[in-house]
């Protein structure tokens, strides 16, 4: 970046004041002003999304930043606002662009973020009411939606982590509260939610067994999981041994309800993903809980402990 230098009243500005100050002003602007991006113009299947070129990237606020995406990640927020999820709130901001994770690096800062350099790799998640999503070339995010990436995951890794495992992450120590050596039993592992929960209950030291199709088994058991169950086969309600201090139930029909709170210790936590319960609001409904979450969960990633 070129600095900008003035003279006033003949005499160079002061080298760690003012030059400071337009330097940062500079920085504001950003370093692209259009890229590509997928538009959601009308509400519908995924033939409605609509990938168009020389779509504005816009001037950054004081506390933002603008990364270019190296990965991002489809969500169940994702794909029920294209078919309508709160169509009442959207429909007057059509075009949007839709996503709210994304890994990439810094290319331009907004004059009051410290926390970042350009070039530097983060990854993170936006608001779920922003209207300008991930699915761009470029992306601008708060600052404190974002965190740094840690090296031993790959930005596509990085990407999958901010909802779905965050979401578990929440569920396990937030409300759950898990401590080394408790049962763990998770409905659904084979998800994004449910594989997160397991690698992130084995890594707090717990007992973890979990109910999958047939095809997730060995992926789950290899995650640490002790017993993995393959509910197409088996009636995981006999095959499952014990009770448990927490159940995360990712599916949240009736049925798994009823198996999931019967297979309960005394004074165990029961947490499920009912899809139309479910308040993405709620989840996120601080932005600067996000990054709380994200460097409480960031220690098991740079040990190399999730993979989602």
């Amino acid at each position: 970046m070129r600095w900008l230098l003035r003279k006033r009243n003949g005499a160079p500005v002061n080298r760690f004041g003012d030059k400071w100050k337009l330097g940062l002003l500079e920085c504001s602007r950003t370093v692209v002003t259009s890229c590509r991006a997928v538009l959601l113009p009308r509400f519908g299947g995924p033939e409605v999304l609509d990938l168009r070129d020389n779509v504005k990237v816009p001037d950054l606020k004081s506390n933002e930043v603008l990364v270019r995406a190296r990965a991002v990640s489809v969500n169940p927020l994702d794909t029920r606002m294209r078919s309508g999820y709160g169509r009442s709130l959207f429909e007057p901001l059509l075009p949007l662009i839709l996503g709210r994770d994304i890994s990439g690096e810094v290319a331009a800062l907004g004059g009051s973020v410290r926390s970042f350099s350009v070039g530097q790799e983060v990854f993170g998640a936006l608001h779920p009411t922003a209207v300008r999503g991930t699915y761009t070339d470029y992306a601008v995010l708060a600052e404190d939606e974002l965190t740094s990436k840690p090296a031993s995951i790959s930005h596509v890794e990085a990407s999958a982590i901010p909802f779905a495992a965050l979401t578990a992450w929440r569920a396990l120590r937030s409300t759950a509260r898990i401590k080394k050596g408790q049962r763990v039993l998770v409905v659904g592992g084979g998800g994004a939610v449910g594989f997160s929960a397991i690698q992130l209950a084995v890594a707090a030291g717990c007992h973890v067994s979990t109910t999958c199709g047939g095809e997730s088994v060995d992926r789950l058991l290899a995650a640490g999981a002790e017993q993995a169950v393959d509910y197409t086969t088996e009636n995981y309600e006999v095959a499952i041994k014990g009770y448990f201090d927490a159940v995360l139930d990712t599916i949240g029909v009736p049925e798994t309800e009823r198996i999931g709170i019967n297979l309960l210790k005394r004074g165990g936590h029961y947490m499920t993903l009912q899809v139309h319960k479910r308040s993405y609001s709620i989840l996120f409904s601080s932005l600067s809980l996000l990054l709380i979450m994200v460097q409480s969960f960031c220690p098991v990633c740079y040990r190399g402990r999730l993979h989602p």
